[in-house]
């Protein structure tokens, strides 16, 4: 005679499924283990690897930092070749080589504009150039800076359209940059060379209008008279 089946609980069947579920877990993990284990891994190593890169860029700024300190004296007195290339023997590093070691860290971004500037004032303006053309650092004030100092080397060279795009360009990039009736004026004297009278006579109205107490106010009525014949 056949048994009768017993009957399972819903209770037992809840375990049941629990427990199946569990081993199904097991075996996924002791399948995966190794993968899972080599996951870890990649991960622990790009932590470690970004801890060490951003260490490595704020101890690089710092040094970029203190090198760019020593070097700012000689600028003030005018010894730019000097501090172009440096002084060994009093331990000052030259913003050429500040550039060429430091130049990813946002003090070696600086010393790519203090060495274009120095290259333009000893003659050397297409290194300049390529310096203002490499600076990629996120001060506001050296973005305007280089894109004046290309500006004004390519007037030099009589490009007056592409030096007038970039005045322009200087002159809004922060609205707090003292020098934006500056590159304000050579905007509106390029605007002169190119026979745009009109444009000029509306940014040395602007000049006028909101930097009464700025330097290039003084130079108005000059170019202003320009823009009337």
């Amino acid at each position: 005679m056949l048994e009768a089946k017993k009957k399972i609980s819903k209770k037992e069947l809840k375990e049941d499924k629990l427990v199946t579920s569990y081993y199904k877990f097991q075996n996924f993990f002791m399948e995966s283990q190794a993968k899972i284990l080599i996951g870890f891994g990649v991960i622990a190593v790009i932590v470690v690897a970004y801890i060490l890169y951003t260490n490595k860029v704020k101890n690089d700024n710092q040094a970029a930092s203190a090198m760019v300190a020593k070097v700012i004296p000689l600028l003030e007195t005018g010894a730019y070749q000097v501090a172009v290339d440096g002084v060994p023997a009093q331990n000052i590093t030259g913003l050429k080589k500040i550039v060429d070691d430091y130049g990813n860290t946002e003090e070696g971004e600086l010393a790519k504009i203090l060495l274009a500037n120095a290259y333009i004032i000893t003659g050397k303006s297409e290194e300049a150039l390529n310096l203002y053309d490499d600076y990629s650092g996120s001060n506001t004030l050296l973005k305007a800076s280089a894109l004046a100092g290309k500006a004004g080397i390519l007037e030099s060279k009589k490009e007056y359209e592409e030096a007038l795009g970039l005045y322009q360009k200087a002159a809004i990039i922060d609205e707090t940059n003292p020098s934006n009736p500056e590159f304000l004026l050579k905007a509106g004297i390029a605007n002169l060379k190119l026979g745009n009278k009109k444009e000029a006579k509306v940014l040395f109205e602007t000049i006028k209008k909101d930097y009464t107490t700025a330097v290039p106010y003084m130079e108005l009525e000059k170019y202003l008279v320009q823009t009337e014949n």
